[in-house]
């Protein structure tokens, strides 16, 4: 397995490790409840230097992101991040990524860690074919990431930048300084609550996650991992790559309608404009398990005994106190409040359909 350069610090820290897409990572260090609620109530420290890093630059690199992306990036600022889907010829999901435009003809793209070889094999593919002027640079290897995320999670990373966070809007980033070394802060993340997505070089992003874990301890702050970060983002109505969309699925059978510009080209285009006009297909909904169990991941959903789709997500919400999943139903079966069965192992659990997210922090 590939370890990210904070390996050692969750083994220090007891870290329960496990294989993620080829990755040792931390799912968690005391148990999920604890560090979720942690995250919810005050800080949770996330290491996600396994996600992937692409740099496109050149006079051109705007038309080629305009091309292979659903989101329309023409009215994009330098600062401003931007979330988009990035679909294959047939309007399928690779991936769903965010991109930071750092100047004009500079971008930074951010991507999943499974899918990250096959964005960037893609996106050079239609490079090289199209001609554009620009050129491509992957620089995961180099960059490490944290995600402070929390109430206090400003509190926190204010003692190390002078950056005066509170001026930084929601989905924008700035180019600082953090315990002194160059960094990307960026206000977004993958939680539901407010928070930071911490960006700088491999090498010295284990100094910035003990800075941070020591100063944030009087402040409640906890290392948190895979378990509770999966727990936080399906409260959050936030989907999974590779769980809850994959290259069959079509971005307008997911919340994402808001990230697909129609008006603009993109590869795929065709594709899901055809899947939409046909009137056909599934709906990724949220389920809200009524009865006793917890909807799991490919159980089947059923409707008055038919089957009418498949779970896709599902867990125990700790803030909640009830079991919540996502799951790709017919069409027909996707209004909110619609009662359903989820086949929990031998038994029929009763469920509805509810309106996503299921969580949503208080301003």
């Amino acid at each position: 397995m590939k370890k990210t350069p904070l390996y050692e610090k969750h083994i220090v820290l007891n870290a329960k490790i496990i294989d993620f897409g080829g990755w040792a990572m931390p799912v968690q260090y005391t148990n999920v409840i604890e560090e979720h609620r942690a995250t919810r109530g005050f800080a949770g420290l996330f290491d996600i230097c396994h996600m992937g890093e692409i740099e496109v630059k050149g006079p051109q690199a705007l038309d080629l992101l305009q091309l292979v992306l659903t989101r329309n990036l023409a009215e994009q600022t330098i600062g401003q991040v931007k979330l988009s889907t990035l679909l294959n010829e047939e309007g399928g999901i690779i991936d769903d990524l965010t991109v930071y435009k750092m100047a004009n003809d500079s971008y930074m793209l951010v991507t999943n860690a499974a899918p990250k070889d096959r964005d960037w094999a893609w996106i050079n593919q239609i490079q090289q074919e199209k001609k554009f002027d620009c050129s491509l640079k992957d620089i995961s290897d180099k960059t490490g990431k944290l995600d402070l995320q929390g109430p206090r999670s400003e509190e926190i990373l204010q003692k190390f930048t002078e950056t005066d966070l509170k001026t930084l809007r929601f989905y924008h980033f700035c180019e600082s300084r953090v315990t002194g070394f160059p960094a990307i802060i960026s206000r977004s993340g993958y939680t539901g609550e407010d928070g930071f997505e911490i960006y700088t070089t491999a090498d010295v992003i284990g100094n910035i996650w003990d800075s941070l874990i020591h100063a944030g301890e009087h402040s409640g702050l906890k290392p948190a991992g895979l378990g509770a970060r999966d727990t936080l983002r399906l409260e959050a109505g936030m989907m999974l790559n590779g769980q809850d969309m994959n290259e069959s699925v079509s971005p307008l059978e997911v919340p994402y309608s808001w990230i697909v510009d129609m008006n603009k080209d993109f590869i795929g285009k065709a594709a899901v404009l055809a899947r939409k006009n046909s009137g056909k297909g599934n709906k990724l909904v949220g389920i809200e398990v009524t009865g006793r169990g917890i909807a799991r991941h490919e159980y089947k959903v059923f409707h008055r005994g038919k089957e009418i789709g498949v779970v896709t997500s599902g867990t125990f919400s700790p803030t909640l106190n009830k079991a919540i999943g996502m799951a790709f139903v017919d069409i027909d079966f996707s209004a909110p409040d619609i009662q359903v069965e989820i086949a929990v192992r031998d038994a029929m659990v009763p469920a509805k359909i509810v309106k996503l997210p299921f969580y949503k922090r208080s301003k």
